[in-house]
């Protein structure tokens, strides 16, 4: 009989196999968070006008102010809880909201430039629905 050890969120067995599903979690996880870590800075870092000027759609500026703080608390919503083990549920959650903000994403992005470009939002969203489904049922991370 195999001896199990637990890692962070990696299980490996005596015999060296790693699952495989966790691991593409914690690398769409990490990607995840890097994006939505890099957007909602950008949307809380900019002035007005730099903003104004790199959008077809001109939405209120406290509206991409909130989008870029839901962004950032979501990316670390899809680490911080994992790694550290505690309140795992969040995670899942952080990335339903994620899906949300990329939902509206697509649908602006349609509708202000064309569909071919709203598939880069699209497959984030995806991203964030596979982490969700991921952390509930395929992989969930143990509390500690």
């Amino acid at each position: 009989m195999a001896t199990m050890t637990r890692t962070i969120g990696t299980v490996s067995s005596s015999k060296g196999k790693v699952n495989k599903t966790n691991v593409a979690l914690w690398i769409t996880q990490s990607a995840l968070a890097l994006v939505f870590l890099g957007a909602g800075s950008s949307k809380l870092l900019m002035s007005a006008e730099q903003m104004a000027s790199q959008s077809e759609i001109d939405f209120p500026l406290w509206f991409m102010r909130f989008i870029g703080v839901c962004e950032v608390a979501g990316a670390l919503g899809l680490i911080l809880p994992s790694v550290s083990r505690i309140r795992t549920g969040l995670t899942p959650l952080a990335a339903c909201g994620l899906i949300v903000i990329m939902v509206g994403a697509v649908v602006s992005t349609a509708i202000a430039m064309s569909v071919p470009a709203a598939t880069f939002p699209l497959a984030v969203g995806m991203a964030a629905a596979f982490v969700a489904y991921g952390r509930t049922h395929l992989a969930p991370i143990t509390q500690r």
